[in-house]
């Protein structure tokens, strides 16, 4: 048997799906329709979607300032400018489109940002755009940039509320912030009143035609016989901005412009804060406020708070200082109490004002003992007039005083006279004052008896000096109030808030019988300090226990004294109150009452009140 040769095996045919040839021409084809989509895609992104897209991707890399409602200005009594909008500038660079070299650049801007040439070099050298070189740059400042003519170089402008006295009357005019969001003061307040041109208040929508100006009535077409023309406004002033350079307005004010004009004084505000600050540096003091109110309409002249802050620079402060603390925050006023228990007295008819009073120095009622500040050094007076009562401010006799009076006739009067109801002051966080329950007040024996001497009852300063207030006006309780009302630039009033009208609490005599006592303390008794040749002064100091956080009294205490001139037809009140001096002798008499002289002797000269006959 031959043996055959075995045959090959037959090749398989390769199909053509399975070629390398197919499998490249596969990934080809779906290569290119890949990229045929994306150039599809990317066309309709930057033709058809493009401006849609670069609009969103600007609001999500720029937060645009908020649009702030124009204000307007705010005065005080004789036109200088306290509040007023104005156009600052935020200023950046971008070196990518620098024409000159970025030292040159620096060279040019240094003066003007008032920054070293190296700090903006650096500030170059940290990005290629979009560097904030300066916040808050004023007009004039603004202009000499854009006359550079630099490459490179963007001024964003935006509106400001400036406040050029600083922080001078910076507690009752208060702050817009950045938002344009009213924070404080008059600016909160009266902050619908203050937004101009498209919200007023609805008495501005068509001007009466005849406006009070000053308590008489004025044509508005017509001059009123026999008084001096307006003084003009001032339409330009001086700001210090946060650069530290000071330049002209950079807003002028229309003449034809409406103002909001306050009753505050910024001449006697700036002389107050410095007696009040020097004396409070003298003591160490907490804090400390002075107040100075017309008698005849309960306009303040003054309203004087330390520690105070930069309306400017809000941003920098402690945020306690906010709050004008003789507004919003009730204390003990002691013995500057006694001249409305005297009143209340006398008007019930308990007490004639030639009475007399036996002073022991020392009592004990409902088992708590009761004594006169000087009682360890002199012991008790004896027979006391009224008069030297208040001369010697003798809590004992006061006690004996006002026993005369059932507690709820006591505490009737203390209710009529404005205690423990709102003021209706137009300034923000008003407190009202604290008395005890009334079936607490006359069921406790020692409630009457501490409250005599003003003690055991609390109240702002705002409103103590609308107690004082009751006896300098002839006995009418006033709204303590800085806001005149909206002046045009003739100073003819356009808009005036509403107030209540004055409420005869105390007859003139009584008022007149108490202010004669009160003349007394200063001329021979604790106010001595106060005195001031050529001119007669009434007034009462005031030295309070402090009540701790605890409510318990501590080893603070609270000084005062208000002074009231002239005596021969009481016009002004000045109340000066001191938290928690330091020291032995740190008294009404020593710490407040040389702040109220001080005060009294700008007074005089502003006001051009003449020396008084016999004084």
């Amino acid at each position: 048997m031959i043996d055959m040769p075995a045959r090959p095996p037959a090749r398989r045919r390769q199909s053509w799906v399975s070629s390398p040839r197919f499998r490249t021409l596969l990934v080809w084809l779906v290569l290119m329709l890949g990229i045929f989509g994306l150039g599809v895609r990317l066309a309709r992104l930057q033709l058809v979607q493009g401006p849609t897209l670069y609009a969103l991707a600007q609001n999500q890399h720029t937060v645009p300032a908020p649009p702030q409602a124009a204000r307007y200005p705010i005065v005080d009594r004789l036109g200088n400018v306290l509040a007023v909008d104005q156009s600052v500038y935020t200023l950046y660079g971008h070196p990518l489109l620098f024409s000159e070299s970025r030292q040159a650049v620096a060279a040019a801007l240094s003066p003007l940002l008032d920054q070293p040439e190296a700090d903006l070099l650096d500030a170059f050298s940290r990005q290629e755009t979009g560097i904030q070189l300066a916040v808050d740059l004023p007009q004039s400042v603004a202009d000499r940039i854009t006359q550079l003519y630099l490459d490179g170089v963007e001024l964003i402008d935006a509106q400001r509320r400036v406040y050029p006295q600083q922080s001078v009357l910076a507690q009752v005019v208060g702050y817009v912030d950045y938002d344009g969001t009213p924070q404080a003061g008059v600016e909160l307040s009266l902050a619908e009143a203050l937004e101009a041109p498209e919200r007023l208040p609805e008495s501005l929508a068509e001007p009466p035609e005849a406006r009070e100006l000053d308590g008489e009535l004025e044509d508005v077409e017509g001059d009123v016989p026999g008084e001096a023309p307006p003084a003009p406004v001032p339409t330009t002033l001086t700001a210090t901005l946060e650069t530290g350079t000071e330049s002209e307005a950079d807003t002028a004010l229309p003449p034809s412009d409406l103002r909001l004009q306050l009753t505050l004084d910024s001449r006697l505000q700036r002389v107050t804060q410095q007696h009040l600050r020097q004396k409070m540096q003298e003591f160490g003091a907490l804090r400390g406020t002075v107040i100075v109110m017309d008698a005849q309409d309960g306009a303040l002249l003054t309203l004087a708070s330390e520690p105070t802050y930069d309306p400017n620079r809000y941003y920098d402060t402690d945020v306690a200082n906010f709050k004008n603390w003789a507004v919003s925050d009730l204390y003990e006023p002691g013995s500057t109490f006694k001249p409305l228990n005297v009143a209340i007295a006398l008007e019930a008819g308990a007490a004639e004002a030639t009475d007399s009073f036996y002073d022991e120095g020392r009592i004990h009622v409902g088992g708590w003992p009761i004594q006169n500040a000087d009682f360890s050094a002199r012991g008790g007076r004896g027979s006391m007039t009224l008069t030297e009562v208040m001369k010697y401010s003798s809590n004992v006799a006061m006690v004996h005083l006002m026993n005369r009076l059932e507690p709820k006739l006591y505490y009737d009067w203390l209710k009529k006279c404005g205690l423990g109801e709102p003021m209706g002051t137009d300034l923000p966080a008003e407190t009202i004052a604290q008395l005890k329950s009334e079936e607490e007040f006359i069921r406790s024996r020692i409630e009457p008896a501490t409250a005599s001497f003003g003690q055991g009852l609390s109240l702002t300063p705002l409103q103590m000096m609308q107690v004082q207030g009751l006896l300098a006006s002839g006995g009418k309780r006033l709204v303590p109030h800085v806001v005149k009302g909206l002046v045009d630039g003739d100073g003819i009033l356009q808009w005036q808030p509403e107030r209540p009208a004055p409420e005869q609490v105390f007859s003139p005599e009584t008022a007149r019988a108490v202010l004669d006592m009160m003349e007394a303390v200063v001329a021979d008794g604790t106010g001595k300090a106060a005195k001031i040749d050529g001119y007669r002064i009434g007034g009462k100091t005031g030295t309070a226990q402090k009540v701790t956080d605890w409510g318990t009294y501590g080893d603070g205490r609270i000084t005062s004294f208000v002074g009231i001139v002239p005596m021969a037809a009481p016009r002004y009140v000045v109340l000066a109150v001191i938290d928690d001096p330091k020291g032995d002798d740190a008294y009404g008499s020593t710490v407040a009452a040389p702040i109220v002289k001080s005060v009294i002797e700008s007074l005089v000269v502003l006001e051009g009140i003449p020396p008084e006959p016999g004084a």
